[in-house]
């Protein structure tokens, strides 16, 4: 396989093909030095992607009383070039007109892309620390019209709130993003790189409670709810299905993560383990490569009652890490419990039915190549199926996830989060 078409089928957050415009404030208000922190700021949220043609592509537009183009979209093929650009900036100064600058963005700079049929999402980031001295709601609400992706990040306390929401996309609360100051906007950076990932990797939303939450609805994805037998769950109101081994639940993974995973995610499964499964070792859910490499996969092992995550490395063709503790013996007792890993750049954690069990340390996840086979429920190093009892099999984008995830449908669990209104009107979903 060529270099080229090898590329084409690496996909992941770093290899997404998007046209990414920052929309920087450089009013007086900001000042030299916190406008050299922006900068820096630019420099290490765009460190995360690949920069070129081929994949993201980047354009910087300052404003004050006017906007300048510091740079157009498609003007820096690698991420070296990309970074000398951003540091030669030149601060502004002057007073703020976010709304014209907005406009000037959508009108002067997403128009300029060579690739509008190819690029995945159009993206605009507002980073302002003040009130706007002029409208914002039309320009943004042009921006949005034109299906450009709004992102307002407020910095500072004289930011106002009402303003920033104008600005950005529905709901505030994942386009949203606020730094106390310039010197602690670095703590969003990674939270600004998965928001911007998320419209990358993640084009399907799951009805969840009172939103809808980005990620992969596996048993509709993987044809499970057409495949496999329905039968009762772990509440009387709950359906959940019966894979057997004689059910092959396989499916190529362009079809199910097209755009190969985001960096950060939550994987979450309901499951019932019966006996012979107890004790055996298997791959409840995996991703494989065209050879047969496991790039994802949480494996369960019934031998010495452990769960094993393999994630895809940056610098390596995989990474293992093993949860091992005695509070995981239930999950091999054939009652019902939810497993759910939140996976993380630095860490993966475990929880059982919504108690934290263990913690492991994790390199830098990368693309997966999508020209393989997403599988569930298979022997590990095997392709024979193994019978398993799954009522929920969830990928979820946003890791905040974690935390509204309740596990309000093992009966056993006693969640304060949890009234007994949300357990009937949500866990009986």
């Amino acid at each position: 396989m060529n270099n080229k078409m090898n590329r084409k089928l690496f996909r992941g957050c770093r290899t997404a093909v998007n046209d990414l415009v920052f929309i920087v404030d450089g009013s007086w208000s900001v000042g030299y030095t916190d406008f050299d922190t922006a900068k820096s700021w630019l420099i290490n949220i765009t460190s995360s992607f690949d920069i070129g043609p081929a994949y993201t592509q980047v354009a910087v537009v300052q404003y004050s009383d006017a906007p300048r183009l510091e740079f157009p979209l498609g003007q820096h093929r690698t991420n070296q070039q990309l970074i000398t650009a951003l540091k030669s900036m030149k601060y502004l100064g002057g007073n703020t007109q976010t709304g014209r600058a907005i406009k000037f963005a959508t009108e002067n700079v997403f128009p300029t892309s060579q690739r509008t049929n190819v690029a995945k999402n159009r993206i605009a980031i507002v980073v302002t620390d003040g009130k706007s001295q002029d409208d914002v709601i039309q320009s943004a609400a042009q921006a949005r019209d034109e299906n450009i992706i709004m992102f307002a990040v407020g910095v500072g306390s004289e930011i106002t709130k009402s303003e920033l929401v104008a600005i950005a996309n529905s709901p505030s609360t994942d386009y949203v993003l606020y730094a106390e100051d310039y010197t602690t906007i670095d703590k969003i950076k990674e939270t600004m790189q998965q928001k911007i990932c998320e419209e990358s990797v993640c084009p399907t939303r799951i009805p969840v409670a009172s939103r809808d939450e980005k990620g992969f609805e596996l048993l509709v994805g993987m044809n499970i709810n057409k495949k496999a037998s329905k039968i009762p769950g772990s509440l009387a109101t709950k359906k959940a299905y019966l894979l057997t081994s004689d059910l092959d639940v396989t499916e190529d993974t362009r079809d199910i993560f097209p755009e190969g995973l985001p960096p950060s995610y939550v994987f979450v499964a309901t499951v019932r383990l019966k006996s012979p499964v107890t004790s055996q070792v298997i791959d409840l859910w995996r991703i494989l490569s065209k050879r047969g490499e496991v790039q994802a996969a949480v494996t369960l092992d019934g031998t010495d009652k452990s769960v094993i995550f393999t994630a895809t490395q940056i610098y390596a063709d995989s990474q293992v890490v093993k949860f091992q503790d005695e509070r995981l013996k239930v999950l091999y007792s054939e009652y019902w419990h939810q497993l759910k890993i939140l996976v993380r750049n630095k860490n993966a954690v475990l929880f059982l039915d919504d108690v934290v069990i263990q913690t492991q340390p994790l390199e830098e996840s990368g693309p997966i190549f999508i020209n393989g086979k997403t599988q569930v429920a298979k022997e590990e190093k095997s392709n024979n199926s193994v019978t398993i009892e799954i009522q929920k099999l969830r990928l979820y984008c946003d890791p905040e996830q974690s935390e509204r995830e309740t596990a309000c449908e093992i009966y056993s669990v006693n969640d304060p989060r949890v009234s007994t209104s949300y357990i009937f009107i949500f866990c009986n979903k």
